[in-house]
């Protein structure tokens, strides 16, 4: 199974979908809440390569980006692959 990293903020419609759609598949995840944690959020958008909007999610080594990228992979069937969901 992959590893999954995703930073996110405690009101983030976004965050909750993307969280929802990964519960949906049985993956696991880690989550780094960056809402009141300004060194974390820096780590996001450096690692991110400048992008500040939440949620960013990592699949193993690779950066998804955010809900609408993770849900379009799952829309084109390809998140199952990367998840390693047979």
């Amino acid at each position: 199974m992959a590893k999954i990293l995703m930073y996110t903020t405690r009101m983030c419609p976004y965050c909750l979908a993307a969280k929802q759609l990964l519960k949906g598949k049985g993956m696991q995840y880690e989550e780094i809440d960056v809402s009141l944690n300004p060194k974390r959020r820096r780590e996001m958008t450096q690692k991110a390569m400048g992008k500040t909007s939440v949620p960013q999610i990592w699949i193993d080594e690779t950066h998804v980006g955010g809900f609408d990228e993770l849900y379009d992979l799952e829309r084109r069937a390809k998140l199952d692959d990367m998840l390693a969901i047979s």
